[in-house]
């Protein structure tokens, strides 16, 4: 079994502290942060704080890509067919997909115990999101059956009100939502 990430045994407050300093630093100045800290009792070398500091700067641009795709959906997506909800349940299952493979990845660094308990995370946030996307979709189809019902009801009272069939089949795609 790998020893624990040195990191994972600083105190809350050391690497909350780390944490902003990389931040404040660009990701840069390894270094200077490892001599610090050794100064601070933490023996930390340049290339952990490196390692570490890639994986919290991925994690951060990962955070800002999927806010800013939310930010893009909710901007540009008409959701009167709840393309949004849907479009989020894609991009948490991608997301789950990517921390799945990540975990792989990470396996000789991570001890087995601790692995179990990530993959058991997951497997329950996957079953909640294709339970959602379950759900997402046969929202659609009865709207789209209500939908359909209704377009077909007003196509009979249009016609037996004396509108034309063509007015009549108008309405009727507008109800469907493919007028042109």
């Amino acid at each position: 079994m790998p020893p624990p990430n040195a990191i994972v045994t600083l105190p809350q407050h050391i690497r909350e502290w780390l944490d902003q300093a990389l931040l404040k630093q660009g990701f840069s100045g390894y270094q200077a942060l490892a001599e610090y800290l050794q100064t601070q009792g933490y023996s930390l070398g340049k290339s952990t704080l490196h390692r570490y500091g890639q994986k919290l700067e991925r994690r951060l641009a990962s955070i800002r890509a999927s806010t800013e795709a939310a930010r893009m959906l909710a901007a540009n997506v008409d959701d009167t067919e709840n393309h949004l909800s849907g479009s989020v349940i894609s991009l948490v299952q991608s997301e789950l997909f990517e921390t799945l493979l990540n975990l792989q990845e990470a396996a000789d660094e991570t001890d087995a115990a601790e692995r179990v308990e990530l993959l058991s995370k997951a497997a329950r946030s996957i079953a909640e999101v294709s339970r959602a996307s379950i759900a997402n979709k046969k929202w659609q189809t009865e709207v789209l059956a209500k939908a359909e019902a209704a377009a077909s009801r007003i196509e009979v009272i249009a016609r037996k009100g004396g509108l034309s069939t063509e007015a009549a089949e108008a309405i009727r795609r507008e109800i469907l939502g493919i007028a042109n």
